[in-house]
């Protein structure tokens, strides 16, 4: 599509390298050629942008063989303008000078023509060929049919049109068609693998029997290498039980004479320790009674000096005592008798336990009384 702009009335187109623009202004070709710029004015120009690049039409179509089946055929159409002007002339390629839009659909009409022409000659083929045939050569056939249809068809070159390739992509029957012949490919393909697997399983039956065979020889082998086996071991056994005994009698004389070497040597090391534990008893014994001697006497002069001191330190008290008594009574023997009955009730409260209150009966009072009457008489 031409790109166009606006400038203070006028417009000015751009176009594409593939599209052929066409100006005519007052009946007259100003501008013709693709990839051209210019400037125009809208009410008296009239424009035509006409494609020149090679364009792909896919076309899909239904078609009937011989035999009334019905086939869908794919095929692409690829085309170009090769004469722009005749294109222009034959086919409204007219665009809005405003927009650059085309203002009709020449390219659905170039669609319809190709694929109808396309068609035309595709069923004419496929109408004289049966379906198998059409299966199996069927796309050749037309692609052929349809390049050679179209390549003679009057109407393209007046319009300018020219063909570029025609391909035929598929051809195809209807699916429950399809399935139906897919069927017998499809047995055979199945009965080779059956036959596949039959064999298959009878080399692996075959290759099972000579495993069989080759384990029970295996085993046959090894029964008898096993009954060697056996009697080999009876006779390591039994070498092993005699070597066994006599190392065993060697070790026991060994043990015997080892057990009496240590008795002996125990023996006399018992002897020796009994001899050195009575002499150290005697001498502990020795040692015990020296000390015990020697402590007697030391405490026996302990003693001695004791009682020595303890009979001086009594006579010095006695003598003390005595000393004493003869001085206090020396003292007191000119004193009377009441004056010593009050030094002796004074001593007594000196060293009686303090009492709280005493009790004095009548009995007592009266006693007291009399006797300190009878005192005062004397």
């Amino acid at each position: 599509m031409a790109d166009i702009t606006r400038r203070l009335g006028w417009r000015h187109l751009r176009g594409a390298p593939t599209a052929h623009v066409r100006h005519h202004r007052s009946g007259a070709l100003v501008h013709d050629g693709p990839g051209l710029s210019f400037w125009f004015r809208a009410l008296s120009a009239a424009l035509s942008e006409v494609p020149v690049d090679d364009r792909e039409l896919a076309m899909t179509f239904h078609a009937r063989t011989a035999d009334f089946q019905d086939v869908t055929v794919q095929a692409t159409v690829t085309y170009r303008v090769s004469d722009p002007a005749v294109a222009a002339a034959r086919l409204d390629f007219s665009i809005d000078p405003d927009t650059g839009v085309w203002r009709g659909a020449p390219l659905e009409q170039l669609g319809t023509l190709l694929t109808e022409t396309a068609q035309q000659h595709a069923l004419d083929v496929l109408a004289r060929t049966s379906l198998a045939s059409a299966l199996v050569d069927g796309v050749t056939a037309v692609r052929e049919r349809v390049a050679a249809g179209l390549a003679t068809e009057p109407r393209l070159p007046a319009t300018g049109i020219e063909i570029v390739a025609v391909r035929v992509v598929a051809l195809r029957p209807e699916p429950e068609v399809e399935r139906a012949l897919r069927t017998p490919a499809r047995e055979q393909i199945q009965q080779e693998a059956d036959r596949a697997t039959y064999e298959r399983r009878a080399v692996a039956v075959e290759r099972e029997r000579t495993i069989a065979e080759n384990e029970l020889a295996s085993k046959i082998e090894l029964a008898r290498r096993e009954e060697q086996l056996v009697e080999q071991r009876g006779t390591n056994t039994r070498r092993e039980a005699e070597e066994s005994a006599a190392a065993d009698k060697v070790r026991a004389e060994a043990e015997a004479t080892r057990s009496v070497r240590l008795a002996e040597a125990e023996a006399a090391r018992a002897v020796k320790l009994a001899e050195a534990e009575a002499a150290k008893q005697v001498r502990l014994a020795d040692a015990e009674g020296l000390r015990t001697e020697r402590l007697t006497q030391a405490e026996a002069a302990r003693t001695v000096q004791l009682a020595r001191a303890e009979a001086q330190a009594a006579r010095e008290v006695g003598e003390a005592r005595a000393q004493a008594q003869a001085a206090w009574l020396r003292v007191h023997a000119d004193v009377d008798v009441a004056t010593l009955h009050a030094l002796t009730g004074t001593r007594l409260a000196e060293n009686l336990p303090h009492i709280e209150s005493v009790t004095i009966s009548p009995d007592v009072l009266t006693g007291l009384l009399s006797r300190l009457g009878a005192g005062e008489r004397e």
